[in-house]
């Protein structure tokens, strides 16, 4: 056994700063040890006990005990403790296991007159874990004493021992009311529970790291997990490539817009023809067998098990949405998935309409056409490719789509399309600075979802994309009142109005041209009943609440994900799991931008930013 340790020790040689050593060990044990994070969460594996074996795998760092050769492990951990603890000045480790089967207490086995600060931080998080059972309330409870194993087991270190070492030991039992008495899990709670228990862990060892160490961690965020494991890698790869088989916007926008168009103006505004749409690529059904074979339940990283369970549901509503193009249960998951449209939105919508009118000179400025502006586009992916010279960028031309849109970062135009100059800078900040931007940036990521885009993505790229055209200096009146007349049309839907009730009231009240009030219309009436267009000025009214109370703009330039998902993007990124943008927008550089972006923070008012 003495050769087996001294080959483990070796695994510890130098623990060089920066560093892991992730390897199995003799006799079934497995180690993951962060060089920098002077913790140990400990288990001692048990028969029907695979949960408590995941909670102890939500550590940074983790130490598996097989079932044999104890005194193998024990000497082990007495050279971890002592390797560690001479570097930090001190090295916490911390065992847990299961308590009885009816138990609803935490018991923190630990010296709570050295260590109050960290047991009473560890026993709060953990009494505001939510029990399964109706009116039964989980607690915690704070044990002095020496015995800091489960009663039976033998004894993990002496703790003199350890002491002298610079090492503490806690001990912490669990109230396994996360599973049956035979060990079965019930997985929704579970989930809840190990993502609260996870953060009760990082908190404490966190307050015991900043008072008894030297170690420089700065938040509780970065004694998370500091690795993906290559499961979580595969099951990102596996969704994303699942969405990338069909493209959802295409799928849902008819194919015969033109003559919709060229039909319902030819009848004075009296007969809106049926949608037709492309064909489906796909069976939804066999992608959402596909989804739901994916085991998201065994992410361990709480963060990363709440994005992909989240991301699966999304995609679940989108195939749903596929079968059910062309009727109203399209419209009923058009809600579900988009929300409806918000109170404080709507009044933003309707104050732009009431105090900008439709300019109808800009019709007379000098338009370019979908080859001109292809051009245009191509000095900014230059641009791009000053700061990351791998960007590859493409503006495809198309006589089948009808709406502008960017696609795996790259941009489709009509081919009819006709735009002033001004528009143009504004689409290329909007779809190129924006959109492209991002899922290149995603695409520089570990994960690949940050480049098809997290759950709920959509409202902050459109509330940014939409912030570009403002801070590049392309935004314009007309442009605001389209985003207004898409919510006031959303809002419409929502109250049963039909095609031609919809266009009249943006037509005939708020002054549109017919072309943008069919556009509006038109794009509001795909599907079914398609509320995806009231997104663009409900992104920017809650980009401008998350700027305005003290957030970030350019972190939100790292991939596409959601505001909801702020915290947790920033948590990965403190673990080094992501990374900064890798290139940024030009309007950066703007003169004004500083002077723009703070005005937007301090709360303009919609109407007021052209």
């Amino acid at each position: 056994m003495s050769t087996m340790l001294n080959e483990s020790i070796d695994l510890l040689a130098d623990l060089e700063p920066g560093k892991r050593t992730i390897s199995e060990l003799p006799y079934g044990g497995f180690l993951v040890l962060e060089h920098d994070v002077p913790a140990l969460l400990i288990y001692r594996k048990k028969p029907k006990d695979k949960a408590t074996l995941r909670l102890a795998r939500t550590g940074a760092s983790y130490l598996i005990i097989g079932d044999s050769h104890f005194e193998y492990f024990r000497d082990f951990i007495k050279k971890i403790t002592a390797k560690m603890a001479k570097r930090f000045g001190s090295f916490i480790l911390v065992e847990l296991y299961q308590g009885e089967p009816n138990s609803t207490n935490f018991i923190i086995k630990g010296p709570a007159n050295k260590l109050p600060a960290s047991l009473e931080t560890l026993s709060e998080e953990l009494s505001a874990i939510d029990s399964r059972r109706y009116k039964v309330k989980l607690d915690a409870k704070i044990s002095h004493t020496k015995n800091r194993q489960k009663p039976g087991d033998e004894s993990l270190i002496n703790l003199n021992e350890l002491k002298s070492t610079g090492g503490t030991l806690l001990g912490l039992e669990l109230p396994p009311v996360y599973c049956n008495k035979s060990g079965k899990v019930y997985p929704l709670y579970f989930r809840m529970f190990r993502d609260k228990f996870a953060k009760a862990i990082q908190k404490t060892i966190y307050e015991f790291i900043r008072v008894q160490t030297t170690s420089d961690i700065h938040s509780y965020h970065t004694l998370g997990r500091r690795r993906i494991h290559e499961e979580v890698l595969k099951i990102d790869r596996q969704i994303t490539e699942i969405q990338s088989r069909y493209e959802f916007l295409w799928l849902v926008a008819p194919v015969n817009i033109q003559a919709l168009r060229k039909k319902f103006f030819e009848t004075s505004f009296e007969e809106i023809d049926s949608y037709h749409y492309r064909l489906l690529p796909v069976d939804p059904d066999l992608l959402k067998r596909e989804l739901y074979n994916l085991r998201i339940d065994e992410i361990d990283d709480p963060s990363l098990s709440y994005l992909y369970n989240e991301k699966r549901e999304e995609l679940d509503k989108e195939l749903t949405m596929l079968k059910e193009r062309g009727s109203k249960n399209f419209f009923y998951s058009s809600i579900r998935l988009y929300q409806g449209v918000p109170r404080n939105v709507l009044a933003e919508a309707k104050l732009i309409l009431e105090t900008i009118s439709e300019n109808h000179e800009e019709t007379l400025e000098k338009t370019i056409d979908a080859h001109q502006f292809q051009k245009m586009a191509q000095t900014e992916f230059d641009f791009f490719k000053e700061q990351a010279p791998h960007y590859e960028g493409t503006v495809h031309i198309r006589n089948d789509v009808n709406i502008i849109m960017v696609s795996n970062g790259e941009l489709y135009l009509p081919e009819d399309y006709k735009m002033t100059v001004n528009e143009a800078q504004a689409l290329i900040q909007h779809e190129i600075g924006t959109h492209a931007l991002t899922h290149f940036n995603g695409s520089q990521q570990a994960l690949s979802q940050l480049s098809a885009g997290f759950a709920d993505y959509d409202a902050t790229q459109e509330g940014i994309a939409v912030l570009s055209e403002y801070l590049g200096g392309g935004l314009t009146g007309n442009r605001l009142r389209i985003l207004a007349g898409r919510v006031i049309a959303g809002e419409d839907l929502m109250n049963g109005a039909d095609f031609k009730s919809v266009f009249h009231h943006l037509y005939t009240d708020y002054g549109f041209t017919k072309e943008r009030a069919f556009n509006v219309t038109s794009r509001m009436f795909q599907g079914g009943g398609f509320l995806k267009d009231i997104i663009y000025l409900k992104g920017l009214v809650e980009l401008r609440d998350h700027l305005g109370k003290g957030g970030d703009l350019q972190p939100l330039l790292a991939g596409k994900f959601a505001l909801k998902h702020v915290d947790i993007i920033n948590d990965l990124t403190q673990r080094e799991l992501l990374n900064p943008p890798k290139i940024i927008p030009r309007y950066f550089k703007n003169e004004d931008f500083s002077t723009k972006l703070n005005a937007f923070k301090e709360g303009i008012t919609l109407s007021k930013m052209i």
